[in-house]
């Protein structure tokens, strides 16, 4: 109920979804305002779509703790109750990002060791996919809480990308050791040694700059939430500024300019499917227990679709589980050891 053109894209993503898996999928909200569009599009309740009505949203100027204390039969908070009881495998909205981490924290909780969740976004490459960690969801980390990224990235890239072990690199504006701020220096230094003591999992390359994402190098990027949420967006403009000013250099010109479009239609229509957000559908809430799907607020019906489709993939794929090993497994890379004691040894 709480995305820009809700709720009626909701419906017609989860129709779409059902009829090309079979899912079960449940609608959580206003059912005077969803039955409609169900029967527009020639559907009611049934065994595999239904409805869990209440009149209660969280609207994108709401505050994220009303999420959780002041919103308690809101449809999303709802949602993050069903999972949690285990009445459903995963929740997905398009609603305010704010309260959908808000409901991961004080609803289903973190995964243990993991500080702080994360939102990750597959960007395409020349080389394939790289998973970009955080897209705005903490603005300001603490260095162990980007050290706890670059391994949540890497168990993603593992199991969502076929990467069998990932290079991990640290987002800064420059390549060497002295470049960055504090943050990226000190988390830089946790890695580092970390490679140095035979970091399981993954390979830590250091650091790269924002050109080196695209070209399929590094298969993971680490980075705080702020930062990767100005890349996306600034991602999403350009690719958005490209398509409209070759549409413009094609309208405008001549016959050979047009024929040559015409030609090139199959790869341009390729090309601007790799670079949809709709294709993915949402990006998943990584290091808290559950399943959940954070879509753009203005997702379309094929976004809510593909989704619904990505939480199936993740929750069969055993995430949650696979995280909560590695974080535990690589916990001495942001946890200090033990100093040993005078005149003894610490074994």
């Amino acid at each position: 109920m709480g995305s820009d053109q809700g709720p009626w894209v909701e419906v017609a993503g989860a129709v779409e979804a059902i009829a090309a898996s079979g899912l079960d999928v449940v609608l959580v909200g206003d059912e005077s305002k969803i039955e409609p569009h169900l029967r527009a599009k020639g559907k009611g309740v049934s065994e595999s779509l239904s409805i869990r009505h209440t009149t209660e949203a969280i609207t994108m100027h709401d505050a994220p703790s009303m999420a959780v204390k002041g919103k308690k039969q809101s449809s999303m908070r709802l949602c993050f109750d069903m999972v949690k009881a285990g009445e459903a495998d995963a929740v997905i909205s398009a609603g305010n990002s704010g309260a959908m981490m808000a409901c991961g924290l004080f609803v289903l909780g973190r995964l243990p060791g993991v500080d702080r969740p994360a939102i990750i976004t597959t960007f395409p490459t020349i080389k394939g996919e790289c998973a970009i960690l955080d897209m705005g969801a903490n603005v300001d980390p603490k260095p162990q809480v980007l050290a706890q990224f670059a391994v949540m990235g890497a168990v993603y890239a593992r199991l969502q990308h076929g990467k069998p072990h990932p290079r991990v690199g640290l987002l800064s504006n420059g390549s060497e050791e002295h470049k960055g701020t504090a943050l990226t220096r000190e988390t830089h230094a946790l890695l580092a040694k970390a490679k140095h003591e035979g970091v399981p999992g993954f390979d830590y390359v250091g650091y790269v700059e924002g050109r080196d994402v695209f070209r399929g190098d590094v298969d993971v990027v680490v980075t705080d939430g702020f930062t990767g949420n100005v890349l996306l967006k600034g991602c999403e403009g350009v690719v958005d500024a490209v398509f409209k000013m070759v549409k413009a250099e094609v309208l405008g010109g001549g016959p050979l300019v047009k024929l040559g479009a015409m030609m090139m239609r199959p790869a341009l229509r390729k090309l601007k499917r790799k670079t949809d957000y709709a294709e993915t559908g949402g990006a998943p809430l990584l290091g808290v227990n559950g399943v959940a799907m954070i879509c753009h607020g203005g997702s379309g019906p094929k976004a809510i679709k593909n989704a619904i489709l990505q939480a199936e993939s993740f929750a069969r794929s055993g995430l949650s589980a696979a995280l909560a090993t590695d974080i535990e497994t690589s916990s001495y890379i942001w946890e200090p050891k033990p100093s040993a004691p005078a005149g003894g040894i610490v074994s």
